[in-house]
């Protein structure tokens, strides 16, 4: 099974940027999508962001135009490019691939379709 390694969270403040990145230890050909979802506390967790292997993306309305995923320029590595960061998007980020959709971005933290890692910690600072 694939392993997945999160990286890149830290502290900023509101209006900062931070790029997240995901590695994965083996191919990831057997799945369809990549992406990140977020857990911040208190709150219900958070489909952010995917990209499909055919190069279509999928953003959640909260994160439209400030976030950007990115395939690196390195197979099996991925980025989560965050721009003008708010006290919102505090949370822990986590890097999935599913062999599901990315329609439907609640399916990157859905056991039966998808597996993720270990998460990386951002907090945004007002």
């Amino acid at each position: 099974q694939v392993q997945l390694v999160d990286s890149g969270g830290d502290s900023v403040q509101a209006g900062g940027s931070l790029r997240l990145a995901c590695a994965a230890s083996a191919s990831t050909s057997k799945y369809n999508c990549v992406g990140w979802y977020r857990r911040a506390p208190g709150k219900e967790r958070e489909g952010v962001a995917g990209l499909h292997f055919n190069g279509t993306t999928n953003y959640a309305d909260s994160v439209k135009g400030r976030f950007a995923i990115a395939q690196g320029n390195v197979d099996y590595i991925w980025y989560l490019q965050m721009n003008n960061l708010k006290p919102d998007d505090t949370a822990t980020y986590f890097c999935a691939v599913t062999v599901a959709s990315c329609g439907d971005l609640a399916v990157l933290y859905n056991p039966k379709y998808s597996r993720w890692g270990q998460g990386t910690e951002v907090t945004v600072s007002s």
